[in-house]
């Protein structure tokens, strides 16, 4: 079976040509003394001619079949300006069915009705479709690009281990149990951050690989439990020497993909200015409604809730939003969602006419009223929406409410590509649950120099060499200069709460490499999935990867996870034991409440601290 030609390729240059062809079946026409048929392949469309002559032989074939076909080039009369292969047409002169097809559960056009759990069960046809087809291709150029640049700039590409060992990395770790040691695990890798350091203590100096993540953790349209990333590290080169670099590579990519040229350097805000701006550590800045502080203006107000936040030291901040009136219905549910995001309540003002309305405008005067109008500059038809609350808290809400506002509004333009940085991150947060301080990024990220004292006294306030690389509102990839001084190492340990045991349970492979001169070093990760799905202009990471999990963490298509026999398990030496009465004992446990039988008869509830606490005792 030979071809001479890709289907999308052919132009009205090629008039004339002797052609062979092998394609899908994308659409067929009869017409009775002439049969017309879209025959597609990964590159595009043309379309066939067939004369009456071949009617018998087409009679059978519909949409999928797969063709051979031969035939001429000639130039078509009705033109269609909306292919690329639509000044010409083959003239077929014979042909043969390669395959037949069964009537496919789905539409294999760009444009489907099927839901995305079918698409996903019959993902092999999903991918015929142009639109999947073009996305990976994408992904593929995406790849291409990256490599090129980094070989160029003297990188390594290394692979490192898929199964390792459990570390604690903020998501739950993916455990793979092993037949040779029993009742021991692997951890597949939420990142290679560890051993990218440790090739940087290696003296590779420049490393990169693209590479396969997996996190046990709840899923979004962006996010999947195992996905690619390119990971980068290097040696002897600081913060804005990395951050330049990672510029020029993506504009190299995105001259090479889209054929856009991007402006460098890229805007560079610290988080502090992120969050009171855009009220997002990954903000999208293609739109206005930058959020405001109106505190001061209500510093004396009797407003209760205003009132009680600056007592307590809260703002007021609030978005402007133009041209917009929400209607009762609409502001108790722009309320519900300013409380889902983490805010107590939200005010909403309409301007009309010159004046403020709203249910608080009663309870404020009218100097606060006016004083608010001229600090906002709402215009006639728009609306105010503020919240006030703890600082963290209310840019964290209104910046949601600001994101999702713009998408009703229509005001995120695909087409339109804004990248900047997001710097000095802070060191820590603290966990309410676990009641300690937490790394916001991972424990080997490197404090400011200036901001070290701090760690003794105020460790909230202490800042970081890290940085977040944010395209649209999506964060494409992040990282930091590491920490390469073990006594500066174990501080932030001790500040996270580990004991010397626990740090040397914990990583002490990874610790004990820091004896042997360990060399400054920094870098970064860049979600190639993410990247993908962007620059393809879609909503969802499904679409760019091959073969994703759906929300529910599951594959439709092969139907993973699935159970496994008895044989496999007894050769793991594990046994599954969940009965009614067991899975009832797991959903009180993941409560946090474990019914628990006394020698009496009893039965009380405790908590898992509390069985943790006795078990400690007994030993």
């Amino acid at each position: 079976m030979n071809r001479s030609h890709y289907n999308g390729t052919l132009r009205l240059s090629n008039q004339g040509e002797a052609v062979e062809l092998i394609g899908w079946v994308s659409k067929k026409r009869n017409f009775g003394a002439m049969n017309f048929i879209d025959l597609r392949d990964r590159t595009g469309i043309v379309q066939l001619v067939f004369d009456e002559s071949f009617n018998a032989q087409l009679k059978d074939v519909r949409q999928e079949y797969l063709l051979h076909v031969k035939g001429l080039v000639e130039e078509r009369k009705d033109k269609n300006p909306q292919l690329p292969t639509g000044e010409i047409e083959i003239v077929v002169k014979e042909f043969e069915i390669v395959n037949s097809s069964k009537v496919t559960p789905i539409i294999i056009a760009d444009e489907t009705d099927a839901l995305e759990d079918t698409r996903m069960k019959y993902r092999y046809l999903d991918l015929r479709r142009p639109v999947m087809q073009k996305n990976l291709i994408m992904r593929s150029k995406i790849v291409q690009s990256l490599r090129e640049f980094l070989d160029h700039h003297d990188f390594t590409e290394i692979e490192t281990p898929v199964l390792g060992r459990s570390t604690p990395e903020g998501a739950r770790d993916f455990l793979v149990p092993s037949r040779v040691h029993p009742g021991t695990f692997y951890a597949l890798p939420q990142s290679p951050q560890l051993y990218k350091q440790l090739l940087m203590i290696s003296g590779f100096e420049r490393y990169y690989q693209f590479a396969r993540c997996f996190r046990d953790e709840d899923l979004r349209a962006d996010r999947q439990t195992d996905f690619t990333q390119l990971d980068i590290e290097t040696s002897f080169l600081d913060e804005n020497q990395i951050l330049s670099m990672m510029e020029d590579m993506l504009k190299k990519l995105m001259k090479d993909v889209k054929g856009i040229d991007i402006p460098t350097p890229f805007l560079r805000m610290t988080w502090n200015e992120a969050m009171d701006k855009y009220g997002s550590d990954k903000p999208d800045n293609r739109f206005g409604m930058e959020l405001q502080d109106f505190t001061n203006l209500f510093e004396h107000s009797e407003f209760v809730p205003f009132k009680n936040t600056i007592e307590n030291k809260g703002v007021i901040k609030g978005i402007v939003v133009e041209d917009f009136a929400p209607s009762n219905k609409e502001i108790k549910n722009l309320t519900s969602d300013a409380r889902k995001y983490g805010a107590n309540g939200l005010v909403v003002f309409k301007y009309k006419d010159g004046a403020l309305s709203g249910s608080a405008v009663k309870s404020l005067s009218q100097e606060e009223l006016d004083a608010l109008v001229a600090a906002s500059n709402v215009q006639d038809g728009g609306a105010i929406l503020m919240i006030s609350d703890a600082w963290l808290k209310a840019c964290n809400a209104l910046g949601s409410l600001r994101n999702d506002i713009a998408s009703l509004k229509g005001l995120k333009n695909k087409d339109e590509f804004s990248f900047l940085w997001v710097v000095d991150f802070p060191m820590f947060e603290w966990s309410e649950t676990e009641n300690r301080w937490v790394s916001q990024h991972h424990p080997f990220t490197m404090p400011k120099r200036e901001d070290i004292p701090l760690l003794d006294t105020n460790p909230g306030e202490v800042k970081t060499n890290a940085y977040d690389c944010v395209l649209n509102g999506y964060e494409l990839g992040g990282g930091s200069l590491r920490i390469y001084e073990q006594d500066l190492q174990d501080k932030i340990f001790e500040v996270l709460g580990f004991t010397p045991e626990q740090t040397q349970e914990k990583f002490g492979f990874f610790i004990d490499a820091f004896q042997y001169g360990t060399p400054p070093h920094g870098g970064l990760a860049f979600g190639l999935d993410r990247i993908a799905m962007i620059l393809a202009g879609t909503d969802s990471i499904r679409d760019v990867i091959a073969f994703p999990k759906n929300a529910s963490a599951r594959d439709p298509m092969s139907e993973a996870p699935n159970t496994v026999d008895d044989v496999q398990l007894d050769e793991l030496e594990l046994a599954i034991c969940i009965d009614d009465k067991q899975r009832d004992m797991l959903t009180a446990i993941q409560a946090g409440n474990v019914p628990v039988q006394l020698s009496n008869g009893e039965t009380i509830q405790v908590s898992l601290d509390e069985i943790r606490q006795w078990k400690e005792s007994q030993n």
